[in-house]
């Protein structure tokens, strides 16, 4: 990655361990196309109705060159998405499927 993975926290306390988590998936994305110039996550927990609990919404945007990827995991998708680690896990599930897709298309 040519510049800094970034990573931000909105209506979430910041965690060293779910950054560290970041950075795994980051990395990992990079062996489907080593030429991501950048990558933003952000953790989100917006409020909700207090009956289903605090669900975690993760977005991360990837630049390529000539074209982004954005992956936006809403927490109303998803009941499993309480835990912040699955929620993580699947916006990172998106984020590959969406960058193989977009090196199968470039490579025909």
């Amino acid at each position: 990655m040519r510049s800094p993975l970034q990573i931000n926290f909105r209506n979430v306390q910041q965690s060293e361990a779910v950054e560290e988590k970041i950075r795994e998936y980051a990395a990992k994305l990079e062996q489907f196309h080593n030429r991501i110039t950048s990558c933003r996550v952000v953790v989100d927990a917006p409020h909700r109705n207090h009956q289903k609990g605090k669900l975690y919404h993760i977005q991360i945007d990837l630049t390529l060159p000539g074209t982004e990827i954005v992956v936006n995991r809403n927490p109303s998708d998803n009941e499993s998405h309480k835990d912040i680690y699955v929620a993580i896990r699947d916006a990172f599930d998106a984020a590959k499927r969406q960058l193989q897709d977009y090196v199968e298309v470039k490579r025909n």
